[in-house]
């Protein structure tokens, strides 16, 4: 098949035939899930946020960050970035810009001097009501073509991916 008639499935049937006939690899199950994985969290995480977020002038990022600290916080900036799955470079780096949008406040933290809390102010509270309220009716869209039974079985199975992982050495954030 000719590059340009492939399609995402086709080509992974393809990648899975070349890895296992011309290199020998042998986990071509394991290179199947881990595409389709990515591939699916892109393109929601994409639909997400070109249909609630820039709308409304937000980043992907900036809307994790506001919704950890709206239901979690007030917290400080290391616990944001643990919660986002975020550095803490990339924490303090849209503090700034949620701070000057109104949106965010952080103060300085209670154990030290480093530290930095962070809480949402009033606009950012209601800001997070209304952009939730989109994106939840979002979330439902995508969802909707599982049956609830599906989709809880599809979190228990993605929760045991990213809980078992103490059996290799995994590189990158929580």
């Amino acid at each position: 098949m000719a590059a340009d008639e492939l399609d995402f499935w086709s080509f992974v049937e393809l990648a899975n035939d070349r890895l296992a006939a011309e290199h020998g690899f042998r986990h071509q199950l394991a290179t199947e899930v881990l595409l389709a994985l990515n591939r699916a969290s892109n393109i929601v995480t994409y639909d997400l946020e070109a249909a609630v977020h820039r709308p409304r002038g937000r980043s992907w990022s900036g809307f994790r960050l506001l919704f950890v600290t709206w239901l979690a916080g007030p917290l400080e900036a290391k616990k944001a970035a643990e919660l986002t799955g975020m550095s803490r470079a990339a924490v303090s780096n849209l503090t700034k810009t949620l701070v000057a949008d109104g949106l965010l406040d952080r103060a300085p933290g209670e154990h030290d001097g480093r530290s930095v809390l962070l809480s949402l102010t009033e606009r950012g509270q209601r800001e997070m009501v209304e952009v939730f309220r989109a994106q939840n009716e979002r979330e439902h869209e995508w969802t909707s073509v599982l049956t609830e039974a599906e989709q809880r079985i599809l979190v228990m199975l993605l929760n045991k991916l990213i809980t078992n992982r103490d059996q290799f050495d995994i590189r990158g954030r929580n």
